[in-house]
């Protein structure tokens, strides 16, 4: 019992005796000398066992359409950022460029493509040989093809160019998908299922989306027994209309109907192009959105907004070039050189008083911040061929 007594004093004194305070930087030292504990660890797994640095996710897409399909518009908003060079003229686009899109693990790579001519449009506008060969050469480094089809013509867009579709079928073994653009532009749009029937060549239940779509609009039809005055004012303009053109691809693996205005559908498009992403090391940085360097993209945004407020084929005759360029104190420091055929040419892009000059400035001075994300100072000046610039 003396014994039993004597070890419950002790512990009691042992509970009681306060413990000395060790002080705030032996705790930081603890915490520090553990944590550098375990990332010496982790880092040491991750070495061991190099299947974990393979989560990395990529996907190359060639965006591919006929000119002014909208193809560079539809990239910017895919990625959200100002990376095509964009006008409401065609052949804006000249060489196939890449547009990247980061997200979490996946990356998906957009190749911008000039627009696909025939022989005749390559004649009128004096194309090269490389603006022909770029939308083959972005298809032959791509894992999907993705044709921007325009629904605002109503003259093609109930059928596929042939120059395009012998491009499908030079590289049918490359899953491809449709996207119906401008369907902002269609007052109804009932006419979309036409659209579609005719592009996919009536397969719409091989395509996931649309297969319960055409069986609920045809036991819709077999329930009713008199048609709406809309149906037979359908049926009689189908009647009063030529007949169009079936001409489509029947292997198209998914169909979108966006407006790369507006901005409609595009989620879902994105949504789609990383749900195929493979496993595979990116190729790009996460803050990286294009391959082309700053003074490319300069170059290009110049000869955009020539292109809008140039008319005709007077922008097509000129030439730019990047003469300056230099980034002072968070700022772009630029100016670019228009080269002119001649003194009437030079005269039509200056304006009255420059003043037209001076709106090319300020549009595409918008455009570069829009692109860089920080002010730019640009200079643009004309001058005609074999003579010293002028402002």
């Amino acid at each position: 019992m003396y014994d039993i007594g004597m070890a419950l004093i002790l512990l009691r004194r042992v509970r009681i005796t306060p413990t000395p305070f060790l002080g705030l930087q032996h705790c930081q030292r603890c915490f520090s000398a553990r944590l550098s504990e375990n990332v010496s660890n982790d880092q040491s797994t991750e070495q061991s066992n190099p299947a974990t640095n393979n989560t990395e996710r990529l996907i190359k897409v060639a965006i591919i359409g006929l000119p002014n399909a909208g193809k560079s518009t539809l990239i910017n908003r895919l990625i959200d950022h100002r990376v095509c060079p964009v006008s409401a003229k065609v052949h804006t686009t000249r060489k196939a460029s890449k547009a990247i899109h980061s997200k979490s693990n996946s990356q998906a790579i957009l190749f911008d493509t000039p627009g696909l001519v025939g022989n005749r449009e390559i004649k009128k506008h004096q194309l090269d040989s490389q603006f022909v060969s770029a939308c083959r050469h972005a298809i032959q480094h791509s894992s999907m093809i993705g044709v921007v089809h325009d629904v605002s013509n109503s003259w093609t867009r109930h059928a596929l160019n042939p120059v395009l579709l012998r491009v499908l079928e030079e590289y049918s073994h490359i899953p491809s998908f449709l996207i119906l653009n401008k369907i902002d532009t269609l007052k109804s749009k009932r006419i979309l299922l036409d659209i579609v029937r005719n592009l996919t060549c009536n397969q719409l239940e091989n395509i996931r989306n649309y297969g319960p779509l055409v069986r609920r609009r045809k036991n819709k039809g077999s329930s009713q027994e008199k048609p709406s005055n809309a149906d037979i004012d359908s049926k009689e303009a189908t009647i009063s209309a030529p007949p169009l053109p079936v001409e489509g691809w029947p292997n198209f693996t998914e169909i979108f109907m966006v407006s790369a205005m507006t901005g409609d559908g595009l989620r879902e498009v994105m949504s789609f192009i990383h749900a195929n992403s493979k496993q595979q090391p990116w190729e790009h940085l996460p803050d990286e959105h294009t391959d082309l360097t700053p003074e490319q993209l300069i170059v290009q945004s110049v000869r955009a907004r020539l292109l809008d407020f140039m008319p005709q084929e007077i922008p097509y005759l000129l030439q730019t070039e990047l003469e300056y360029y230099e980034v002072v104190g968070g700022k772009i420091l630029t100016s670019a050189i228009v080269t002119c055929p001649n003194d009437r040419v030079a005269r039509l892009v200056c304006g009255e008083s420059n003043g037209k000059l001076r709106q090319i400035n300020e549009q595409v001075t918008s455009d570069l911040i829009e692109t860089f994300g920080m002010p730019v100072l640009l200079t643009i000046t004309t001058r005609v061929r074999s003579k010293e610039p002028k402002s």
